[in-house]
């Protein structure tokens, strides 16, 4: 992948494990690599979810929002690894702090998940994240992802 091209769905799923109902990550805008990653989640009425959170008024849940911003920092993690996930490395989300929700997020609104790397102590990485809705921020969350293998 050029680093400054869209990744595409076929190429989304090398870096992630998660498949439907769980993959959040529609698209990537942008990469690079050590630094942030530009993703986005098309927010969809047919998201599963939507049939009990909640009736009459649909709204993604804020864990779901965080888990989008966790998938979109995973990739980056890979690709600053330079490794594609395999049964021995997967990144696992092991904490966040500062958690903020700001505005809801409804079907029919299109997700821009971005995730910028901070840094590395050990097997912690951590990212500092922020989902948009039309330019507005409506979530954002320092958090870290730690591999399972470690990576090579």
């Amino acid at each position: 992948m050029n680093d400054k091209n869209p990744m595409r769905l076929e190429e989304i799923l090398i870096y992630l494990p998660q498949r439907y109902p769980f993959l959040l990550v529609d698209r990537v805008l942008e990469c690079l690599p050590g630094d942030r990653i530009v993703a986005i989640k098309n927010v969809t009425v047919n998201e599963p979810y939507f049939q009990g959170h909640f009736p009459g008024r649909p709204v993604m849940p804020g864990v779901l929002i965080i888990e989008s911003l966790a998938q979109a920092a995973g990739i980056l993690a890979f690709r600053t690894a330079n490794q594609k996930p395999d049964d021995e490395s997967t990144f696992y989300f092991v904490g966040i702090d500062k958690a903020r929700f700001r505005a809801p997020v409804v079907p029919g609104d299109q997700l821009v998940l971005e995730a910028r790397f901070e840094r590395r102590i050990r097997s912690i990485w951590k990212f500092a994240t922020i989902g948009r809705v039309d330019g507005q921020v409506v979530a954002s969350a320092e958090m870290m992802v730690a591999p399972k293998g470690g990576v090579r």
